[in-house]
């Protein structure tokens, strides 16, 4: 319910320093001046941190809800993580307090002893960020200073600049105010400033002194009546356990033991009114509540931290502004000067006319069209009332005359004459009702549908200027970019200008402004600068996430940064055909609706949903029946992702028998001629190299595949958005594009990247290689390296870093054919089609016959299009026959352009030229090629599938230890340590978990375990299982150890199997195996 008026909300909305808009991370948790607190709740469950990255985004400070007996989980790591990187200020409330009383019956002394230590470990997660951040900065400056002075100069620092920086406003202390002690339940909560005000008469020590030191090694030295420090080597109380902890105690005791006497002297002495119900109540914490809710009531403790350390949206930094301004790889100075500009506007957060709206969405959410303020029931005015008294009134007076009417119809015929006239009367006014009940069924039939509809509306928060409804303003997609725009666009356009069209830009209208309170919505005409709102009218216009402004000046704000990674894919259907448009909608409303989920349509038609664990897919899942498509829909297992990769011949066979030389081949070879019968005209060396020409028989490329370091592999994928980053850099310059001016920054982290390429890629076989590295794949920008080893040819990834090379070599016309057929290899692997991981591909001979390098001669002249080139050789070539309507437009301009000498050369060139034609364009060939080729280099190695594995953090009592071992084992799970939470008897176990093995995992421990044991997964990283999936026995101990058939389980091969079946490919399964005729054994009678 809205306690305040709208109208006073709007008029504190216009008041920014009294603005406070926070957000609660919890992990399962939920003066005089007067202030507008938006409190936006996000769940603490790990697959919904992406909820939490939305809501972070649009505030400026946060409270971190950390339980008093779990402690640091790793959902609070990524909290704070998570504030860190948006620049917000946190404030910490550690609740459950009362459990460290009645559940755990720690000592106020012990307790004090286990609140420091959640303390100091919160403390040191924010200190890992801070040291982090530092180093970098300090790694910037040195880069800068390395140019400026002489090498000889340079004396390495090793104190790295983290003494000189302050960082004692970053952490949680109880004495600096920003730290609530609570019992949610209980209804109470302090910070220490509170006792610090009380004890200040008590003592008569002055309150500053005492705010200082209620927490931290101090003790009251009672006869000198002083404070002291040092208590724990005099083995005195501290100061926070004597005159804090020990009072809560002491009312815990006294309330829960029903000590009356006790109970009404703390009553009178804290001065309180307790009432006669909840005195008698038999339940102890009813009366608890009502004593601590009254003495330490919890929300002013913690509206008053939120007032006093959380800042306002006038408080916003400089540098929060810049991140928020720059997206990618660029820097803050590299904008152009109208976007600059706009800082200021940010900065002053004001709601002037004059000053640019800037509104960031960050989520869209769905509601019910009935919870719209305009389709609300809303109460009568007296006109209506009045209207409404009439109509009854005139059914009223219509049902009296129709039972008049039947009264006279029952006497003699001749009174009846008057009443025939009455009659006529009546189905008069009958015939009139109907067209009134007409429109009501009517209205009725649109209300339902109306019901039925859910409107979307955008999450937002008014960085600048004043939003008002019906505002025309600009919508800027995440790929927009100011500095193209300006060119076309004055900077000071507005939306309702007739405006050229700009890519990645839209102008929309805001229909409505929505104040957000709870479930409710309240209508707004205008809203100032600072504040959080709700508008409607943008499904059209934004899918998740977007910058509006009404200056074509504003960059878009960078994307939001999300902790988890969409991991869990199942495949979605209707029960009923004819229900696919509803479910085709429903998912793009999820889509919508949803940050993190993916919707995907895979080239096999099925429709996808990729979500961040078990737990989101459920929602998602209930979200898309229940709300958005409201049909019934059958989902398959789910899919689970894997990669494949190659590995280094085995050292030691299946029963760690050392393998010999000879039979080393053997091993690997002998499998793989069973399953990969390798066709005519591919060699392969004893060493993996493979060797193959294209089918018209004009190029011939040796490829070899090896499989790269697992730092390599790691460092490939954390630099990902580097790399996509270096392959948009280096297009631009193979376009001669004009580029912004690269970000030095950026040069800076791919130089660095590039060095520790060099680090990890040593020895003999890796000579010059990260110079040779020709692409990254699949998709330009992953884990495995395409290199070029032969002579003739450079071309590098690193060109951005100015060392480019350009040359009219034979082999550059078809280069990007090479590449492509490596993205295509690389995309899907021979075993089950998955991508591949942590492998290198070297191309180590090309060889272009004549015939091939007069095709490339002639594509580089090539220029008008393919249908002018078929007009002009229609009298040259047979158009009859079907191989030439293959013909690409290079290779007919190959035989109208070249000029022979002599008749016999013009017949044998069209011959030559004709059977390159029927094999399709001959860059075409070289992809396919190079796919087969990088096919086959795989399969001359011992292949190997990668899983994706979660890290399980579960925290269990001692006596459930044995069965949580159990379940993990029972899915091939793997137990990383194990330790005991200080103070208290629960285990803290860390494990890996392979995502296909997670399904109903958290469900089989809470059941086996009766809910003592709770599990968080969190997608971590791939490793490679041990097995070969095509392993079969060769050697006599494997055949003696595991028979003949070897049909114990091979985990691999099965991953392997269920992932082809799934894709629809070829598994070569027996169905039966030494099949028998049945024969009774009975005699027949």
């Amino acid at each position: 319910m809205v306690l305040t008026s709208v109208e006073k909300m709007a008029g504190l909305q216009k008041k920014t320093s009294g603005i406070r808009n926070i957000c609660i991370l919890a992990h399962v948790d939920h003066g005089d001046q007067e202030y507008l607190i938006n409190l936006i709740d996000s769940p603490g469950h790990v697959d919904f941190s992406s909820e939490v990255s939305t809501a972070v985004r649009l505030c400026d400070g946060c409270i971190i809800v950390v339980d008093a007996v779990e402690g640091v989980c790793p959902q609070t790591q990524a909290v704070l993580r998570q504030a860190w990187l948006e620049n917000i200020r946190p404030v910490l409330v550690i609740n459950k307090i009362d459990r460290l009383i009645v559940e755990l019956r720690l000592t106020p002394q012990e307790a004090y002893l286990h609140l420091k230590n959640i303390l100091e470990q919160i403390n040191a997660v924010t200190g890992t960020l801070f040291t982090s951040k530092v180093l970098e900065e300090r790694a910037e400056k040195e880069t800068e200073s390395i140019s400026d002075t002489a090498p000889g100069d340079q004396i390495y620092d090793w104190s790295a600049g983290l003494e000189d920086t302050d960082d004692s406003h970053l952490y949680f202390s109880p004495d600096h105010g920003n730290v609530v002690f609570a019992s949610a339940i209980d209804g109470w909560g302090f910070g220490i400033e509170h006792f610090a005000k009380l004890y200040s008469q008590k003592i008569g020590i002055k309150p500053a002194v005492l705010l200082k030191t209620l927490w931290g090694d101090y003790y009251l030295n009672t006869k000198a009546k002083k404070i002291m420090k040092g208590d724990q080597t005099k083995g005195k109380k501290p100061l926070f356990v004597q005159l804090v902890l020990d009072n809560i105690w002491s009312l815990y005791e006294a309330v829960m033991k029903r000590d009356k006497e006790k109970v009404e002297k703390i009553v009178t002495s804290l001065g309180l009114k307790i009432g006669a119900r909840e005195s008698r109540h038999t339940d102890p914490k009813v009366h608890l509540n009502a004593i601590c809710s009254q003495w330490l009531p919890i929300s002013d403790a913690v509206l008053s931290m939120v007032c006093n350390k959380l800042p306002s949206p006038l408080d916003i930094s400089a540098e929060r502004v810049e991140k928020l301004m720059c997206v990618g790889a660029r820097t803050f100075d590299s904008l152009p000067p109208e976007t600059q500009e706009l800082k200021s506007a940010f900065m002053k957060c004001s709601s002037e006319e004059t000053a640019p709206v800037i509104v960031f969405v960050s989520k869209m959410f769905a509601v019910d069209a009935k919870a719209l303020p305009h389709n609300k029931p809303r109460p009568l005015t007296q006109e209506e009332i009045a209207h409404r008294r009439e109509l009854v009134k005139r059914r009223h007076a219509e049902k009296l005359a129709a039972k008049q009417g039947q009264e006279l119809s029952e006497k003699p015929p001749s009174e009846n004459s008057s009443q025939v006239t009455g009659n006529t009367d009546d189905t008069k006014g009958e015939e009139q009702q109907l067209p009134g009940q007409a429109e009501i069924t009517t209205s009725k039939a649109v209300k339902q549908e109306a019901d039925n509809k859910e409107s979307f509306i955008a999450f937002a928060r008014v960085f600048s200027g004043v939003v008002q409804r019906g505002q025309k303003i600009f919508v800027l997609g995440p790929k927009y970019d100011p500095a193209e725009s300006l060119h076309k666009l004055s900077s000071q356009c507005s939306a309702t200008d007739d405006l050229p069209l700009v890519p990645h830009m839209a102008c929309c209208t805001l229909e409505n402004l929505y104040l957000l309170m709870g479930r409710e919505l309240e209508d707004l005409e205008e809203v100032p600068a600072g504040n959080v709102l709700g508008i409607g009218g943008l499904q059209d216009f934004v899918l998740k996430s977007a910058t509006l402004s009404t200056s074509p000046a504003c960059p878009p704000f960078t994307p939001l940064n999300f902790e988890a990674t969409p991991i869990v894919r199942v495949a979605v259907e209707p029960k009923h055909p004819s229900d696919m448009p509803q479910l085709v909608r429903g998912m793009k409303l999820l889509n919508q609706a949803d940050p993190c989920v993916q919707v995907l349509i895979q080239e096999t038609g099925e429709h996808v949903l990729v979500t961040a664990g078990e737990v989101h897919l459920q929602r998602c899942l209930d979200d898309l029946k229940e709300r958005f498509a409201k049909v019934q829909i059958s989902v398959s297992a789910p899919i689970i992702p894997f990669r494949e990769t190659i590995t280094r011949p085995p050292k030691v066979d299946m029963v760690n028998e050392e393998i010999g030389k000879q039979q080393k081949v053997a091993v690997i070879h002998q499998t793989k001629e069973d399953q990969n019968k390798i066709p005519e005209g591919i060699q392969v060396d004893s060493d993996g190299l493979v060797t193959i020409s294209t089918p018209n028989k004009q190029a011939t490329l040796s490829v070899r595949a090896m499989p790269l370091p697992e730092e390599v592999t790691r460092l490939l994928e954390e630099n990902s958005d580097l790399i996509r980053t270096m392959e948009q850099l280096n297009t631009s310059l193979n376009e001669d594009k004009k580029t912004h001016e690269i970000n030095q920054k950026t040069l800076d982290r791919i130089k660095e990247f590039k060095q520790k390429l060099e680090q990890n890629l040593q020895g003999r076989k890796w000579r010059n290689a990260v110079d040779q590295i020709w692409s990254f794949g699949p998709r330009k920008c992953g884990p495995n390296i395409l290199l070029y080893n032969f002579e003739g040819y450079k071309r590098s990834v690193w060109q951005c870093l100015g060392n480019t090379v350009k040359e009219g070599s034979k082999y550059r016309d078809f280069d990007n054919s090479i590449v492509s057929g490596f993205q295509l290899a690389t995309l899907s692997g021979p075993m089950c089609e998955e991508p591949l991981m942590g492998v290198c591909f070297t191309v180590e001979k090309w060889e272009i016959n004549k015939v091939g390098e007069m095709l490339s001669t002639s594509s580089q002249d090539s220029g008008e299009c393919d249908a002018i080139e078929h007009k002009q050789n229609q009298d040259a070539t047979l158009t009859s026959s079907g191989s030439d309507e293959v013909c690409s437009a290079s290779e007919h301009q190959d035989s109208s352009q070249s000029v022979p000498k002599s008749p016999e050369k013009i017949s044998k060139h069209k011959g030559e030229v004709l059977l390159a034609d029927c094999y399709g364009p001959f860059s075409g060939q070289l992809i396919a090629t190079m796919k087969e080729a990088c096919r086959y280099a795989l399969q001359a190695k011992p292949q190997r599938l990668m899983a994706a594995m979660y890290t399980c953090e579960i925290m269990a009592t001692a006596e459930v230890l044995g069965r949580v071992y159990a379940v993990l084992s029972k899915r091939e799970g793997r137990v990383l340590q194990e330790e005991m939470k200080e103070g208290t008897d629960v285990f803290i176990i860390k494990a890996v978990l392979p995502v296909a093995e997670s399904f109903g995992f958290a469900d089989e421990i809470r059941k086996r375990t009766s809910g003592l044991a709770s599990p968080q997964l969190v997608f971590s990283h791939w490793e490679i299982i041990s097995s070969d999936p095509f392993w079969v026995p060769t050697t006599e101990e494997e055949y003696l150890h595991f028979g003949e058939k070897a049909d114990s389980e091979n985990q691999a091969r099965k991953y392997m199997n269920a992932v082809r079946k799934r894709k629809g490919l070829y598994v070569e399964e027996k169905i039966v195996e030494h099949a028998e005729k049945q024969r009774t054994l009975s005699r027949n009678k």
